[in-house]
């Protein structure tokens, strides 16, 4: 099994429902592989860290991917993803992450920990209402949605009666960030970044009427004094981002942290007892069952390599993050999950100018949410057969039955 068709059984149902197998065998390939003319796998841990941190790799613009395929401009949801910080260079990403940065410092978030704390509360007591007669209870809709995406509206400014509505919008929209064989399988994608554009737009306008202390009117009102600073297109394509990317990645950390729990019972015990860290078991899901699994990189200047593979401008690098999280040169046996670990620096939120704004954030959440669900619910047990998404870049559950009682 070479590169190419690592990647091929990658993007089969099978592939994505459990890449760790393939991972191994690629690993036996080596740090870094080619997978076709033009295409390159970053598969080992220092391999793919030194590409995200390495200012000649780039992300794949919106005017490479529409150079490449006329027909991207006509898709709004990667149109929209094309305008945001996710996918620009210097000096544009630098310029609007820098506009974001402030609510995301280290100080801001730890302040943010007694509201964590209050609404893991309030959503652990809905859902010992819903699971008091002994019925199931959907983890992924109850909880591990509910909490992430409270968080980042409150940031937002986006009012408590429309959240309900995102899971199914991100749901659809996130689809343009997998490999999409056929553009024309866009279509829920394009419809779910139009509604959001949409919305954002009313409510930016609403909050230049009326400030409130939140995200959407800092950054509504810059783009009403600034274009070049941030112009109407930029604000509207990155406040969906930080909708979709401020619950996305966590509700698939906490979903695949749980069904972990539920397959090592002892660390379960550890955690409830406090031998084991929250820290620690957060890291070592991120690592195990990381919910980003790759991302890619375009060789943007001369005289790049991966490894000792020439990486020419245009190459195309897949930064297999699953892949790197399991590298057996990094990590003492990867196929155990073992929240003892130390020092595995999972590469889970990505690296260098990209790195995850939202990564203290998330961490918080989960470090705060999973011991108080293991003390609210001694006797938490899975509920039915939880189901997967068929994703293979953003990795996670779609239901994860539980009872309560």
């Amino acid at each position: 099994m070479d590169g190419t068709a690592i990647i091929e059984q990658l993007l089969t149902s099978e592939g994505r429902a459990d890449p760790y197998p393939l991972y191994a065998r690629a690993h036996e390939l080596g740090t870094a592989v080619s997978a076709g003319p033009g295409t390159l796998l970053a598969l080992g841990h220092g391999t793919a860290d030194k590409v995200l941190r390495t200012a000649g790799f780039g992300v794949a613009t919106a005017e490479m991917q529409a150079g490449l395929a006329p027909e991207f401009a006509e898709h709004s949801s990667l149109a929209l993803f094309g305008r945001s910080i996710l996918e620009r260079n210097a000096p544009d990403h630098a310029r609007v992450r820098s506009l974001i940065a402030s609510v995301f410092t280290a100080r801001r978030v730890a302040a943010l920990r007694p509201a964590v704390e209050a609404a893991v509360a309030g959503l652990l007591d809905e859902m010992a209402e819903a699971g008091s007669d002994g019925s199931a209870v959907d983890f992924m809709d109850a909880f591990a949605f509910r909490l992430p995406v409270g968080v980042i509206c409150e940031l937002l400014g986006v009012p408590a009666r429309d959240r309900y509505r995102f899971r199914g919008l991100a749901g659809d929209l996130t689809v343009a960030l997998e490999f999409v064989q056929d553009l024309a399988e866009l279509g829920a994608a394009d419809a779910a970044a139009d509604e959001l554009a949409g919305y954002f737009t009313e409510l930016a306008a609403q909050r230049l009427a009326h400030p409130q202390d939140d995200l959407v009117t800092d950054l509504a009102r810059i783009a009403a004094e600034d274009a070049e600073r941030l112009s109407a297109q930029e604000l509207l394509a990155n406040l969906v981002l930080l909708l979709v990317a401020g619950f996305e990645t966590t509700t698939n950390l906490l979903g695949n942290g749980l069904a972990l729990l539920f397959r090592h019972p002892d660390v379960m015990a550890g955690l409830r007892t406090g031998t084991l860290a929250p820290a620690g078991f957060t890291d070592e899901v991120l690592r195990y069952d990381s919910p980003v699994q790759l991302t890619t990189r375009i060789a943007l200047t001369d005289g790049l390599a991966v490894d000792d593979l020439p990486a020419p401008p245009g190459s195309m690098v897949l930064v297999m993050l699953g892949a790197a999280n399991h590298d057996p040169a990094r990590h003492h046996r990867p196929e155990v999950f073992d929240p003892s670990r130390t020092g595995s620096q999972p590469l889970s939120f990505g690296g260098g100018p990209h790195y995850c704004l939202g990564s203290q954030l998330a961490r918080l959440e989960a470090e705060v949410a999973v011991p108080a669900l293991l003390d609210r619910f001694p006797r938490l047990t899975p509920g039915g057969v939880p189901t997967r998404r068929d994703r293979l870049v953003l990795r996670g559950y779609e239901t994860l039955p539980v009872t309560v009682r």
